[in-house]
């Protein structure tokens, strides 16, 4: 007789197992309609405008899945800009002025890639898989932050998105965390859920978006304070003065210490020992 504790926990076939019943069906016109298709594996069902809700939890919950199973606690997440070379480089397709401030900019992706060298080692003596390096995935400064914990053989995490003309997720990306996301709202979100410190380096659009956000939630109480580091303060002061948002009554003069501008990886890494020292 089976011990108890031997019983299989489930009452109800699984939806692998039916969908192999399934596809072992004879073929017959009621089988062929797109109708007698298991709902979960319906592709144009997915698709539809009306199941947005369903798409939206799915991107939620695989990569909660994933780095559950990986148990991944917390992590640093880099942020910046996908034209940034790599030193060496020199851009294409853009004008010789242009190509020449990328290129200067080049000494930000070895920060970067420094930083996320420094984190990783630090985290894998002192937390296993806690801190966690995270990027968006794609070139640029996310590929050194990728890179830098590829050179010390840590795990780093990869949130890409669909974009017309973005390309594939960069090579040092551990595979088993290189997620593909269709909604930014979700892939920001999972930006955030375990982040416990945020590292932001020149870039554009996307990169002032994800700074932005974070500095709203932080602000309104929708997530705990971490640390929001700056790398290359001259960048950063010519791109945004925040000092007018305060003299304007926009922001209180309490809301600048939700910044901290560095330079370089060092004081990165020494400005998120300072702020979980206590803790």
């Amino acid at each position: 007789m089976t011990a108890p504790d031997e019983f299989d926990d489930r009452t109800f076939a699984s939806a692998k197992e039916d969908l192999e019943r399934w596809e072992r069906a004879p073929e017959t016109p009621q089988t062929l309609s797109p109708a007698y298709r298991l709902a979960f594996d319906d592709r144009d069902l997915l698709l539809r405008d009306e199941l947005r809700g369903v798409r939206l939890q799915l991107e939620m919950t695989k990569p909660e899945l994933v780095l559950g199973e990986r148990q991944i606690h917390s992590t640093v997440v880099i942020f910046g800009g996908s034209r940034i070379p790599e030193p060496g480089v020199t851009p294409k397709d853009v004008s010789a002025a242009v190509a020449k401030r990328l290129v200067a900019k080049a000494k930000h992706y070895d920060e970067a890639r420094k930083f996320a060298r420094l984190a990783s080692t630090e985290a894998m003596k002192q937390y296993g898989h806690e801190f966690v390096v995270v990027s968006g995935g794609g070139p640029g400064i996310m590929e050194a932050a990728n890179r830098g914990a590829h050179d010390v053989g840590a795990p780093s995490i990869g949130l890409n998105i669909v974009l017309p003309h973005e390309q594939g997720p960069n090579a040092y990306i551990t595979p088993e965390l290189c997620f593909q996301f269709h909604y930014f709202a979700i892939r920001k979100m999972h930006f955030l859920m375990r982040a416990r410190a945020l590292a932001f380096f020149p870039g554009g659009f996307g990169t002032l978006d994800e700074l932005f956000e974070v500095l709203c939630l932080i602000q309104t109480g929708k997530i705990d304070p971490v640390p929001v580091l700056l790398f290359g303060k001259a960048f950063w002061d010519r791109l945004i003065d925040f000092n007018v948002l305060v003299e304007e009554g926009t922001i209180s003069p309490e809301d600048l210490e939700l910044l901290t501008f560095v330079e370089t990886a060092e004081d990165g890494w020494a400005e998120i020992v300072r702020a979980y020292r206590d803790r």
